[in-house]
């Protein structure tokens, strides 16, 4: 009997085992590479020259598109974990947490609901009870893994605007004309997304040379705007330094006036897991949400971002969607993901993490945050004895920031190029106050520090 070319896609024969095989060989010899290549990106009309044209009405077979994405398309990617990509904020997933990525796809699992998928939603509920937990905050504690730190904050402080809309019409009091949410200029951009897309304004406060945004200047903002605040951002570990804001003025400034505290911990609140650093974080017990991103320092594949709420149920009534489809789960009290974010379809992207930390233990990951940090402050060092650089600002965390004395941006970015170019490392100019410079972002524990020696050696003048 001929098969139809419909029920090929999905029907088990030997052509689907071959596919299989084939995306299974190369996804086990990915895993296990020790020398992956940093590779770099392509011009589009390269890339167009070499790839062809893959996608017509006959198919160009498994094979040839998994060759081509082998040779053409994956070469054209940075590998972000890379132990000498130092840009952005890099990935350094651990074995176990990507494999078993392979598996949550294999497994065809749904994780928008308890109905759907209530083991998937069991082992995230498990990560995420562990991690409030290690933030101090209460039992009954929860929230749901999203996409990323932007989509957590958006959640976050769409949940926090509508606490304070009920907060108020209980107190009979008018709403504002404006909301406002209150943050450090050196708040993530993601806040600033978030207000455009809520319509809602930004009070940027300003910091002191350290960064570092305090309860006095939060509580002369408070004074400044009244009830027109719905919320206030404090900042665990900026990305582009790795700052941890004065998270327990923060508290005390924002305690008694109704107004929400996140804590945007996307990059740096792993940290706290580091009995290195986690008295820097004094005052995150206090949080009515926060988020941490598990695919920056707690090595899990992107993408995934933890937002944890000190009372789920407000998260629940800011976000849960209503339609007649939905009435079997919306009817229940069922723990479903679903309810807890700006979304609603979602896959369990917890399951990496749950993986690994049940399979390598809670212990290993504090070893390797620490080793981060140490290896960060041990770099700073090496950078204050050599006269051609100069230290921005001294490390919290595993953010190292400097400049090449003399250096203009066109500097900064022909070193840069000339680095990938050789294969050598991803490190990309930054900015800060106006003034270029250059910015190690040390997360992947394969990164040494002959690794960061080395690239400062380039800046010396000694040839790449």
């Amino acid at each position: 009997m001929t098969t139809s070319p419909v029920a090929r896609m999905h029907a088990i024969t030997d052509e689907t085992r071959t596919i299989v095989d084939m995306v299974l060989d190369y996804s086990r010899a990915r895993l296990v590479s020790e020398d992956t290549p940093l590779d770099k990106p392509l011009a589009a009309a390269e890339l167009s020259r070499l790839a062809g044209r893959t996608i017509d009405e006959d198919g160009i077979g498994a094979r040839k598109a998994l060759g081509i994405f082998e040779h053409v398309l994956a070469p054209a990617c940075i590998t972000t974990d890379d132990p000498r990509y130092l840009s952005f904020i890099p990935s350094a997933p651990t074995k176990a947490a990507a494999a078993f990525d392979l598996v949550v796809s294999a497994s065809a699992l749904y994780g928008g609901s308890w109905l759907e998928g209530a083991g998937a939603v069991h082992a995230e509920n498990e990560v995420l009870r562990w991690l409030a937990a290690e933030f101090g905050l209460p039992n009954g504690a929860g929230g749901v893994f999203v996409q990323g730190g932007t989509l957590g904050n958006l959640s976050a402080l769409v949940a926090a605007r509508e606490a304070a809309r009920a907060r108020l019409q209980e107190a009979g009091a008018t709403r504002p004309d404006r909301w406002k949410i209150v943050c450090s200029v050196e708040a993530h951009s993601s806040i600033a997304s978030a207000a455009r897309v809520m319509d809602v304004d930004v009070v940027g406060v300003r910091v002191q040379d350290d960064g570092m945004l305090r309860g006095d200047a939060v509580r002369e903002a408070l004074d400044e705007h009244g009830d027109s605040v719905f919320a206030v951002v404090a900042t665990a570990g900026s990305t582009n330094f790795g700052i941890v804001d004065d998270i327990a003025s923060i508290a005390d400034a924002v305690a008694g006036t109704g107004v929400w505290l996140h804590v945007d911990g996307a990059y740096g609140l792993a940290a706290m897991l580091s009995p290195r650093t986690r008295d820097r974080f004094a005052g995150v017990e206090h949080a009515d949400s926060l988020v941490v991103d598990p695919h920056k320092w707690l090595f899990a594949p992107f993408d995934a971002c933890a937002l944890i709420y000190r009372d789920p149920e407000l998260g629940r009534r800011a976000h849960t969607q209503h339609a007649e489809y939905l009435d079997t789960l919306t009817e229940t009290s069922d723990w479903s993901p679903s309810d807890f974010a700006a979304h609603l379809t979602r896959r369990p992207r917890g399951l990496p993490l749950w993986f690994s930390l049940a399979t390598y233990g809670a212990a290993v990951y504090r070893e390797a945050i620490t080793a981060s940090i140490d290896l960060a402050q041990r770099i700073a060092d090496e950078i204050e004895r050599r006269p051609e650089l100069t230290l921005v600002r001294r490390p919290q965390l595993g953010v190292v920031v400097f400049e090449r004395v003399g250096w203009e941006k066109a500097d900064y970015t022909a070193w840069s190029t000339r680095l990938l170019d050789a294969q050598h490392a991803f490190v990309t100019p930054s900015s800060h106050a106006g003034r270029t410079n250059a910015r190690f972002a040390i997360l992947n524990p394969r990164t040494t520090y002959d690794d960061l020696v080395g690239i400062l050696d380039t800046m010396a003048g000694t040839a790449v």
